[in-house]
């Protein structure tokens, strides 16, 4: 750490990625609290205001450290070094979350190591995936009673499964059920697949379909409360996008015309299945939904943003089990690869690539009108498509860039490209660039420990 990036610090004070402490008491709360947020920096021989004390670096004092940091369960990956009488403990975001000292579990609560309250542990397990809404049981349901067997037998010949050998060594099989003292318990991705009523032990897997008379979404026209096992649920979604799509003809001289459809099905399939496929069905207050406007569908969905998601780069599957029973009949794959055929869906029907929003608990997919339905309708696409990909594309990130820095003014390159998705550091770097060199934004203090600054009037 250089002397004027270590000024910086001092004067900007204690902050959510740096904890000041004059000595190494305790230290083990700040360890687990920063691994278990997004890692950071302890200053060691600081005062809570940011006066210097100094302390006295030894072999030993360091060695002591990183025993107390290997004894955290698991143990905290750390870097040290020194800075004058100052010695900097580096803590790398943890990447087996959460992490636990002897006396609980600690958590970044801005300025503060806060411990976790059993609640927050409870949610935080979740978010982490350490436990799995499709993973668990739900002992009210009765296979004898509940059980649908003729979707079982539907998704059989969908996946091209023998069904010998018997439904209940079947269901194990499948990861949906397990057998315990003579009884079948189902878990809730069995459930959702093959229950008779799923919605009356989910009530919030409904999937909410609905059509606008006008752009702003107000008038609606017709709206239904899907419901079905989850297959069943993606194809009456899908029946209904259908039945509201409009179709332009092409004639091309043979005895049969060429039917031009305002958008590309299967790539709004494609989204409908990830929608349900990835949804966060511990969240009980929100149903996927698909509005369907005049100009355009949108798809929404509660989802909890994952750690590190980075928009077609990361594979990530919230529901193993439900993602599974989708790939063996077809619908969608495992390697989370959504996106990319979305994409080659759009290419191929040369339909517009949708419009992909996220926050750290909504996710949107907006489909837009084919470029060659409005053509052969006669109806002209809007200005806003005359733009080039690159220039829409630009305008975007600029506008994401802005809002995350107006957030958090000390955020990195690095948070920037895991927050945006779909971009890496150098694409932020370059964005950045820009942006100083047309007076939007400007940087104070060096590239680490530095702040960024919106020019006012933006």
């Amino acid at each position: 750490m250089t002397r004027g990036e270590l000024k910086v610090i001092l004067k900007e004070g204690e902050g959510y990625k740096v904890e000041f402490k004059e000595k190494v008491s305790n230290i083990e709360k700040e360890l687990v609290a920063f691994a278990n947020s997004s890692g950071g920096r302890i200053l060691l021989g600081v005062t809570d205001d940011g006066k210097i004390k100094g302390i006295n670096i030894t072999n030993r004092l360091k060695s002591m450290i990183q025993d107390i940091a290997n004894n955290c369960r698991p143990g905290v990956k750390i870097s040290l070094e020194s800075a004058g009488n100052i010695l900097i403990v580096n803590v790398k975001e943890g990447e087996d979350k959460p992490y636990e000292c002897a006396s609980g579990f600690y958590k970044r609560i801005g300025s503060n190591s806060q411990k976790m309250t059993r609640n927050e542990l409870i949610r935080f397990f979740k978010a982490e995936g350490k436990i799995r809404f499709d993973e668990l049981i739900e002992p009210k349901f009765s296979y004898s009673k509940d059980f649908d067997r003729g979707k079982f037998k539907r998704f059989l010949q969908l996946a091209d499964i023998s069904g010998a050998g018997g439904a209940e060594k079947l269901l194990v099989s499948l990861g949906v059920a397990e057998k315990q003292e003579g009884r079948l318990y189902f878990n809730n991705a069995g459930i959702l697949f093959f229950a008779k009523e799923p919605q009356r032990f989910i009530p919030w897997s409904v999937y909410t379909v609905a059509l606008f008379k006008d752009e702003a979404g107000v008038d609606i026209i017709d709206r239904k409360e899907i419901t079905g096992s989850l297959f069943e649920i993606v194809e009456e979604v899908m029946k209904f996008v259908r039945l509201y799509t409009k179709v332009a003809y092409r004639f091309t001289g043979r005895p049969r015309r060429e039917n031009v459809y305002e958008y590309a099905f299967d790539a709004i399939r494609e989204a409908v299945i990830n929608s349900v496929m990835h949804k966060y069905y511990f969240e009980h207050g929100h149903n996927n939904i698909l509005r369907f406007f005049p100009d355009r569908i949108r798809i929404e969905n509660y989802w909890q943003r994952p750690p590190h998601f980075v928009l077609g780069r990361t594979v990530f599957r919230r529901n193993h089990i439900i993602a599974d029973l989708f790939s063996r009949i077809h619908f969608g794959e495992k390697m989370g690869t959504g996106f990319e055929r979305i994409r080659q869906i759009c290419k191929r029907e040369k339909a517009p690539y949708p419009d992909i929003e996220f926050t750290e608990n909504y996710f949107y997919i907006t489909f837009k009108q084919s470029y060659e339905y409005l053509k052969l309708a006669g109806e002209r696409p809007p200005k806003e498509e005359f733009l080039t990909t690159t220039q829409k594309t630009t305008q975007k990130t600029t506008q994401k860039i802005l809002v995350l820095i107006k957030q958090n003014p000390h955020i990195t390159r690095k948070e920037l490209a895991q927050k945006i998705g779909n971009i890496t550091e150098e694409g932020i770097k370059y964005h950045l660039t820009q942006m100083k060199k047309k007076g939007v934004i400007r940087r104070f203090g060096p590239d680490r420990g530095g702040y960024w600054q919106i020019i006012d009037g933006r």
